[in-house]
């Protein structure tokens, strides 16, 4: 009996310990576990998670194809735990073309398990306790979690709209920074400042003029730049996007983080890079090797095929980098119409997956939620999704707590989709206006 007890007393003792790590503290709620769980319950369309559900194009998927069946067994082994070598150098060459300076495969790239565990890696190799970083909203939701994650401080800075006068549709170019709120942010805590462009949820290709008052403001409070650029190659209208490690000062203190999975339509293959100086690089590398340290093996032979391919093709028209922007361009064009067509006001995006519509015009139709403190996106989101079958994401969940009540009127919505989704969501938005106007 008294060994019972002893067991019992040392079971009780050890589940009375707490056991989560104070750095989680505050950041274990996460929108995609609650939306995700939405859309697979009660979605027929799903424009929520930002994923293609068209395929990757052939030349990868064979390039794949041949690396699992080829000859080469040792594709099935573990390569280079930084990169596998012909991805570094194809990346390495690419990049040499678009920043016009000579890069070492092995010391200025490294391959990471997506553009997520690029970013974590910045934020645990950069970023020390006090540090503060700068993130620009509408922001990628794990940037804060991560920073804070690090043991920083997330500063916030807003993109503040400026609705164009002529009654057209607002672009994300309306959306801008205000120098002298900008300037404000940085002190002598600021370790970095979070670049992401073109913008998710946004859209939003930050011009010149932008991204040369964040580089003039970095050079000058000596701070790095982490710069997310999985959407390089996504920019429409014939906006160009501009790499802020090529302007002046930049390089030294700029880590690019890219994505294979949204380069080339395959977000599942998890495989990303950061480019940038070896002298810090050879900090996200020690955090690499002691978290996954490697990438799947198969999956970096096949994007380097891919970047081979397209490094051949630079410019060219039959280049994927040019064709599949043409067609996300189209597609999102009909998403801006049927949107506008039934009085949901489209902010349309010059790059991205991704549109940011204004729903204030449907507030009578979400039912009020008594004593509820959930803004206004979130309810009808919900309730979307719940009744009509169109899932979306509300934009709220893109801004910090502080800033997030004043941005409740907004969905984002992804238009990289099979035209035939596009259209199953364009027949529900339709029917949802002549159920408005019977009523």
């Amino acid at each position: 009996i008294k060994a019972s007890n002893s067991l019992s007393f040392s079971l009780q003792a050890k589940m009375s310990r707490p056991v989560r790590a104070r750095r989680l503290e505050g950041i274990d709620k996460n929108i995609w576990v609650e939306f995700v769980k939405l859309a697979a319950t009660y979605s027929k369309v799903n424009l929520g998670q930002g994923f293609p559900n068209f395929p990757a194009p052939d030349f990868l998927t064979e390039a794949f194809t041949r690396a699992l069946s080829g000859g080469n067994h040792m594709l099935h082994q573990y390569t280079r735990a930084f990169g596998h070598p012909p991805l570094v150098k194809v990346l390495a060459q690419f990049f040499e073309k678009l920043l016009g300076r000579d890069l070492d495969p092995m010391t200025n790239v490294m391959v990471t398990v997506g553009a997520y565990q690029a970013l974590f890696c910045c934020f645990q190799a950069l970023v020390d306790e006090g540090d503060e970083v700068i993130i620009i909203e509408p922001f990628f939701d794990c940037y804060e979690p991560m920073v804070k994650m690090a043991g920083g401080t997330p500063v916030f800075v807003p993109l503040r709209p400026n609705p164009p006068k002529d009654g057209k549709l607002m672009s994300s170019a309306d959306w801008q920074l205000d120098p002298a709120e900008l300037a404000s942010k940085f002190s002598k805590q600021t370790k970095a400042i979070v670049l992401n462009s073109p913008n998710n949820p946004l859209g939003k290709v930050f011009s010149h003029g932008e991204l040369g008052l964040i580089a003039e403001l970095c050079v000058k409070h000596d701070v790095l730049c982490i710069s997310d650029e999985v959407y390089e190659w996504l920019v429409y209208d014939g906006k160009q996007h501009i790499r802020i490690a090529s302007l002046q000062g930049m390089w030294d203190r700029t880590v690019i983080v890219g994505s294979a999975g949204k380069t080339f339509s395959a977000t599942g293959w998890k495989v990303g890079w950061v480019v940038g100086p070896d002298r810090l690089l050879q900090h996200l590398r020690t955090v690499h090797q002691n978290s996954v340290y490697h990438c799947a093996t198969i999956a970096q032979e096949a994007v380097a095929q891919g970047f081979q391919r397209e490094l051949m093709l630079y410019g060219k028209p039959e280049s994927y980098f040019v064709q599949l922007p043409k067609e996300l361009q189209q597609k999102r064009d009909w998403l801006v119409q049927s949107l506008d067509s039934v009085g949901m006001k489209p902010i349309v995006p010059e790059g991205t997956y991704f549109l940011v519509a204004d729903i204030s015009q449907f507030k009578s139709d979400v039912p009020d939620v008594p004593n509820s403190d959930e803004p206004y996106d979130y309810r009808f989101a919900k309730w979307m999704v719940k009744n009509k079958g169109l899932a979306a994401i509300p934009l709220s969940a893109f801004y910090s707590e502080a800033h997030k009540k004043n941005y409740t009127n907004f969905i984002r919505l992804c238009f990289a989709k099979e035209e035939a989704t596009l259209k199953a969501a364009n027949d529900i938005l339709q029917k949802w206006k002549q159920e408005k106007t019977s009523s």
